[in-house]
């Protein structure tokens, strides 16, 4: 009973660094692309505690990728006009500019496993990846 979950651990943790070993040709780091891509595609102005909650990590976090993004100017910081340390997120021009460019490269491992699964199995394995989502964030 045991070797089955120890090769379920293997199995999971060796996809999980194959996906954030996988060479993305991109200028900033995974996690700051994330946000990017985030900030890009709302249709809502985006605050630093909306990232923090869709991507379930610490506001330390999210401000430090802020800041990196607003010093590279991918993004910038608009004050909030009620209150004078909120601020929302603007992609600038050179972010969209670096989504549009790198959005293919960044997004080409799914492309490959959908490729090779082919689309039945490739939707399953999201659906179980979403169900597996779930039941963690519960257990937290």
């Amino acid at each position: 009973m045991y070797i089955d979950l120890i090769n379920s651990a293997d199995a999971v943790g060796m996809f999980c660094r194959l996906h954030m070993k996988t060479k993305r040709d991109i200028p900033i780091r995974p996690s700051e692309m994330g946000v990017l891509i985030y900030t890009q595609k709302q249709s809502a102005p985006v605050t630093p505690l909306m990232i923090s909650q869709f991507f379930k990590i610490a506001k330390p976090s999210v401000t430090s990728m802020v800041n990196t993004l607003v010093k590279l100017e991918y993004l910038t910081k608009e004050p909030s006009a009620a209150d004078g340390r909120s601020y929302t997120l603007k992609s600038t021009q050179k972010g969209n500019n670096l989504v549009e460019v790198t959005f293919v490269e960044y997004f080409k491992t799914m492309e490959l496993l959908k490729e090779k699964m082919g689309e039945h199995k490739f939707k399953q394995f999201i659906e179980l990846i979403q169900i597996a989502n779930g039941i963690l964030e519960e257990v937290k």
